[in-house]
């Protein structure tokens, strides 16, 4: 594991000790104006393997390609404009104090407990990268095509377990995809020109009439059949062949994984557990490099910009 910042519970209680309350404010708020939103929110973090340091926050410029548009996020991440409704906030409370990481962090557990899940204790403490890398993005971030082996492998290298990566994988207890996520699927596996076998024939006929070929492949989809809830039904389903993704039901199809599924499926408060302690050891991952409070999400702060452009 990468060393940086030391992070710590209650990291603002002094410098800022309303911060936690007025993030999880601000989630509510945009909770009532698209219950989808906190989802989206939470899916910022999910995949933060080299560090949760708020680079996919960062806008492209003309120097630097950034996240956003990285092949597994092009069309995909969103509501970017919820982290700037909570900095905005943070800086009126306590100005240059509370880093756009932090916010993601706090966020992500917010939008997990607001929607019925656990609730935690976050670690704090982390600097906004001067940086991101659209590269790096393509290079670690799982396609919803990849197998349950992939998906292994890609946890092990940041020492997450293949029970922390079935737990995580539950994020998507709550949200929705794109049909451009799951065409292959329904009508190509593996090159064969027909549907995934291990889709539910049910299940796929409803995925047919909501994902038709040449069909618009942005309209979007239920990621389980609860999808405003953060419950265990995300395992139910992908034990019934009615996961969405490929890389969800990967994991029942996949015997090194298929145990995990089956124990959530049957024992939420166990999903649950597991969970807290794959996001604790996710929020854990540090970039070890050098970083700053932004005062705007999207944007490197000026000064820095200076600095690395070689003015005083």
């Amino acid at each position: 594991m990468v060393t940086g910042e030391i992070l710590r519970p209650r990291f603002y209680s002094e410098t800022c000790p309303e911060a936690e309350s007025i993030v999880r404010d601000e989630m509510k708020k945009a909770m009532i104006r698209e219950a989808r939103s906190v989802a989206s929110v939470m899916h910022l973090s999910i995949f933060s393997f080299k560090g949760c340091d708020g680079s996919v926050l960062l806008d492209d410029t003309p120097n630097m390609l950034g996240e956003k548009l990285s092949l597994s996020n092009i069309n995909s991440l969103r509501s970017f404009e919820v982290v700037d409704d909570i900095k905005e906030a943070l800086e009126k409370a306590c100005p240059s104090t509370v880093s756009c990481a932090d916010i993601v962090i706090m966020a992500s557990r917010d939008a997990v407990a607001l929607t019925g899940g656990p609730d935690w204790e976050v670690k704090l403490g982390r600097k906004d990268s001067l940086t991101a890398s659209q590269k790096d993005s393509d290079d670690i971030m799982p396609s919803p095509r990849a197998n349950a082996t992939f998906l292994i492998d890609l946890f092990e290298r940041f020492d997450l377990s293949v029970r922390d990566m079935v737990a995580l994988s539950g994020s998507h207890s709550i949200g929705k995809g794109r049909c451009f996520s799951i065409m292959f699927r329904l009508y190509n596996q593996s090159g064969s020109g027909k549907p995934d076998p291990a889709l539910e024939p049910v299940y796929r006929k409803k995925l047919n009439q909501l994902c038709p070929l040449g069909g618009d492949e942005n309209v979007t989809g239920d990621l389980d059949a609860t999808p405003r809830v953060f419950d265990n039904q995300y395992f139910k389903d992908l034990v019934s062949g009615r996961g969405f993704l490929n890389s969800d039901q990967t994991l029942y199809t996949s015997r090194e994984t298929r145990g995990y599924v089956k124990r959530f499926s049957e024992d939420q408060g166990e999903f649950f557990r597991a969970f807290e302690e794959g996001m604790v050891k996710l929020g854990d991952l540090q970039s070890g490099r050098p970083g700053e409070v932004r005062l705007n999400c999207r944007v490197v702060n000026t000064r820095h910009n200076d600095v690395l452009l070689g003015d005083s």
